[in-house]
């Protein structure tokens, strides 16, 4: 898969997919960054868990246990391998700051995804 690939709206998940496995994760960030801080009082603990689990799951498995749930995956745009572990940090770093996400191009591609050089896909059948 070239990154002049061209894929179809219809090829890549909905956004509502994309959200479901966005609001699994951070609920999930919340639970873990409750055993160390008071995600109530301070937000910013579960934002890095958040950082942090993209990098793993992400880099390492191409799925964060959202994805997996929405049957999505982050994938490299080039080979549609594994992006690994720190282009998965930046892709979670950027995901953080909001924005990235909200400016995407015709194949659902936030700036997030495009400076980490990734695509979110279904998962294949």
């Amino acid at each position: 898969m070239s990154e002049g690939s061209g894929r179809s709206a219809a090829e890549v998940p909905s956004l509502f997919r994309r959200a479901g496995a966005l609001v699994i994760d951070w609920l999930l960030c919340v639970l873990i960054a409750g055993f160390f801080a008071d995600p109530v009082r301070s937000g910013w603990p579960p934002v890095a868990v958040l950082i942090f689990e993209y990098a793993f799951f992400i880099g390492l498995f191409a799925q964060t246990p959202g994805m997996w749930l929405t049957r999505i995956r982050c994938v490299s745009v080039v080979d549609g391998g594994r992006i690994g572990v720190p282009r998965a940090f930046l892709r979670g770093l950027l995901l953080a700051l909001v924005v990235p996400p909200l400016l995407m191009d015709e194949r659902r591609r936030g700036a997030h995804d495009r400076v980490a050089g990734s695509i979110v896909l279904p998962v294949p059948n």
